[in-house]
């Protein structure tokens, strides 16, 4: 790589590097050659290929926004889990009498 600062590509620049890799790998040269050209490591080429192989640019950028759609909702369902245990917690204190009273003397 020209220099160590790690640098995010869009789904549609690694489609297009895919794309360009697999043209230099069908002229015979080597996969570290093809990476040096591409400026990516041999881990991220085959990363890239597995998540991405075979993919148009539209359907990567479909992919990506699903997955983030996905993690915001996972997140939205944490938070209402939650949300849902502590009305449980304050519901069951105030519905039980005696340990209101048991706190107001002391005794818990």
């Amino acid at each position: 790589m020209a220099s160590n600062k790690r640098r995010r590509h869009t789904p549609d620049q690694i489609i297009r590097k895919l794309a360009e890799g697999n043209k230099l790998l069908g002229t015979g040269q080597e996969l570290a050659e093809v990476c040096r050209h591409l400026e990516v490591t041999e881990s991220t080429w085959h990363r890239w290929v597995a998540q991405y192989g075979g993919m148009k640019a539209n359907e990567a950028k479909r992919l990506k926004e699903l997955e983030a759609e996905n993690a915001r909702l996972k997140k939205l369902v944490a938070n209402q889990a939650l949300d849902i245990d502590m009305l449980k917690e304050i519901s069951s204190e105030t519905s039980d009498p005696g340990s209101q009273a048991q706190r107001r003397h002391g005794v818990a």
